[in-house]
Parts: C-alpha cells; structure tokens; sequence
C-alpha cells in the first residue's frame, strides 16, 4: 500500500525541497517501498536465526532483532542521498537494485551484555560465526579506545556519548547475500540508547535543555558500567579467596586425621615420632591462624552475617 507524500514528509519532519535538492523521484521511493515489503517476512526469518545463534553465548544477557520499518527505509534513503551522491557522484540514485547493499541496517540485532569486560568474547564469537565486512566501535571522547586500536578496530567519536560496537555481517540464505547489522553494547549503554533515540527522534532538533541532561545521563552511564565492571573484578577475586579458604580447610583437617591415626596405631610413642608429632601440630596451628583470619574477613564482609 502507498502512503500519503504529504503526511510522510510531515512526520519525519522532511520537506518537498529535501525531495528535490537531492533530485529524487517519489515514483522510485514507492518501488523500493513495495519491493521491501516482499522481502520482509524472509528478512524476519533471518533475524530471529542470527539472534537465536547469539543468544546460545553465555556471556550475553539478552537480544533484541528487528527488520527495519518500510517507512523509516525511505526516510533513511531520502536522508542518505545527499551523502551517497558525495561517494559514488551527482548521479548517483537509489534503486530497487542497489537499496541492500547501501542500507546495512535492513536487519537489525542488538546483544546486549552486562560488565564492559564480556565484549571481547562476544567480538570473536562473532568473528569466528559470520563473515564480518565492517566493525566500527562508537565511543565518547575520552573514552579508553586502546583495546579497539590494537584489535584495528574503527573508532567513532560521538559528541551526543553513544557508547555501542557495531558489526556489519554478511552472509547467503539464499543466492541473494543479506547484510546485517549487530549491535553489541553493555545494560547501561542500552538503557542509555533508547533514551537519547526516543528523545532525538521526538524533535526535529533536539532543545539545549534536554541535551546538557543527556549528557549528564551519559557521564553517570558511563561511571555505572566501570563500577559494575569493578565490581564484577571484586566478585572474582573474593569467590577466588573463598576456594582458597576452603582448600586450606580441608588440606587442615585431611592432617589432623592422619596425625589421629598415626597416634592411635602407635601404643608408644617414642622420642623422635613424639617431636615429628608436634612440629606437624605446630605447623597446623599455623596455618590454622591463617585460615582463621581469612574466614573472619569473609564472614565479617558477608551481609549474612551481620
């Protein structure tokens, strides 16, 4: 079904004149329209395969996937053109036979995963499952882009503070290759996502007002994932310490019952074994101060026990 040019344009806040300038034909934006529409059930199918694959990872927490609405695929055409005609010259048109390749989002998949540390696993699950053409890590200025650089990664500076690492896969249910966007970002960043979309996409430019409070938002994100990445390293070091804890525990009473026996097998006990006997004593006293210090801080940090 074809839509009203008049209403369309008013709700993506478009103009006839942003028709014109990039020399666009309407006529076309309905062709591509009706030719989405019939690829839009397949396209569903391989959305819900390449998020089921995702979510066999344990490292991430929740996905989400999407085929692109037909509506917005012509908003984002109308608002790509201009860009594509600076790329491949002022002939540059979209067509039927080239609007899947230029629109890498027509699929759409979002992983998301709790501490900053679970992305590396999650980048070569992704590698090693599909043939990734394109990767680029969107970060704040400031951010920690290190491990991006070693890994040649393509780094994206956002000033609105979009935090989000973005793969471009490529691969061939059909004779006819699919492109498609996975989007890979923590619990905090998602949250912080959807807010600054729903809000840019409310206005045709977002206030100053709501802006400054993005990115306040943005800085108190940004601190919530390295705390929760933190923490995340304390809870691996205390469950560590506890392991060690109960190792020294059993090593302890694994000795006291090999010296019980040796003293109930032995009906005397001469000079030597007596003096063998109280250094092994001596030595579990030791380590059982050790131990008793170890479980007194675990015991005192549990909330359990308070």
């Amino acid at each position: 079904m074809d839509f009203k040019q008049e209403d369309f344009l008013k709700k993506y806040h478009l103009s006839k004149d942003d028709i014109s300038k990039a020399q666009i034909d309407w006529n076309t934006l309905m062709e591509i329209y009706h030719d989405f529409n019939t690829y839009r059930t397949s396209y569903e199918t391989q959305a819900d395969f390449i998020a089921n694959t995702l979510r066999r990872h344990e490292k991430i927490h929740s996905v989400k996937s999407r085929v692109k609405d037909p509506d917005h695929l012509i908003e984002k055409i109308i608002r790509k053109t201009p860009n594509r005609k600076e790329k491949y010259g002022a002939d540059f048109q979209f067509s039927i036979d080239n609007y899947k390749e230029e629109i890498t989002d027509l699929i759409g998949v979002r992983a998301i995963h709790i501490f900053k540390d679970d992305w590396e696993e999650i980048h070569n699950f992704i590698s090693k499952t599909w043939k990734v053409i394109e990767i680029t890590a969107n970060v704040r200025e400031g951010d920690d882009t290190k491990r991006f650089e070693e890994l040649d990664i393509q780094i994206q500076s956002r000033k609105s503070g979009y935090r989000s690492v973005h793969y471009l896969i490529e691969f061939f249910p059909t004779n006819q290759k699919v492109i498609t966007e996975i989007q890979v970002r923590t619990i905090f960043e998602e949250g912080y996502g959807e807010i600054d979309h729903q809000l840019r996409y409310s206005h045709q430019e977002i206030p100053e007002v709501l802006a400054l409070n993005l990115l306040l938002l943005n800085r108190i994100v940004g601190s919530s994932d390295e705390m929760a990445s933190f923490i995340n390293l304390l809870n691996r070091n205390w469950t560590k310490m506890e392991n060690e804890y109960e190792r020294i525990i059993d090593s302890k009473n694994k000795q006291i019952n090999e010296l019980k026996n040796n003293i109930e097998e032995k009906a005397t006990i001469n000079s030597e074994d007596k003096e063998e006997l109280i250094a092994r004593l001596n030595e579990i006293t030791i380590n059982d101060n050790i131990v008793g210090l170890m479980g007194n801080l675990i015991k005192t940090s549990n909330p359990r026990n308070k």
